[in-house]
């Protein structure tokens, strides 16, 4: 068996990250911790031992998502996956992120997600097939996702 996956929710809207929570201690995770600004989630960098952290683009504190996935990247203490309605506001580098799941998720879309991501930072690559509504970054890409042989 897997190690389960230890997850930040750096997430503004109270509802959205409960049931984010929820889902994610469902799936047989822990969450460490919940941010709702840019400046709560680099304070808890270096604070929690997460493995993941699922960050929104727009925070309360505007559009910062991406300033703390660079953050974290920064850091090497975890890894992020954007959760955005709007995808379209990622560079495309993805600031060092892993990948983006886009809103609104399934719980079976982030339960499947959760599973290829435990894979991922567990085992690499992931032996599962990429879950439908999480796109992969292309850095990720070239390292996750086998080429035909």
């Amino acid at each position: 068996m897997i190690e389960p996956l230890k997850v930040l929710i750096v997430e503004d809207e109270a509802l959205l990250a409960m049931e984010l929570e929820s889902l994610i201690e469902e799936a047989g995770h822990s969450v460490v911790g919940w941010a709702t600004s840019s400046g709560e989630a680099v304070d808890m960098v270096d604070s929690t031992d997460a493995d993941i952290a699922f960050v929104d683009i727009h925070l309360a504190d505007g559009a910062t998502g991406v300033e703390v996935a660079e953050h974290f990247r920064r850091s090497k203490r975890s890894m992020v996956v954007f959760m955005t309605a709007n995808p379209k506001r990622i560079p495309d580098h993805f600031a060092g992120a892993i990948g983006v799941i886009a809103k609104p998720y399934t719980m079976n879309g982030l339960t499947s997600a959760l599973r290829y991501l435990q894979e991922g930072v567990r085992r690499p690559p992931p032996e599962s097939v990429l879950p439908v509504g999480f796109t992969l970054s292309p850095a990720f890409q070239t390292v996750w996702i086998p080429t035909a042989a």
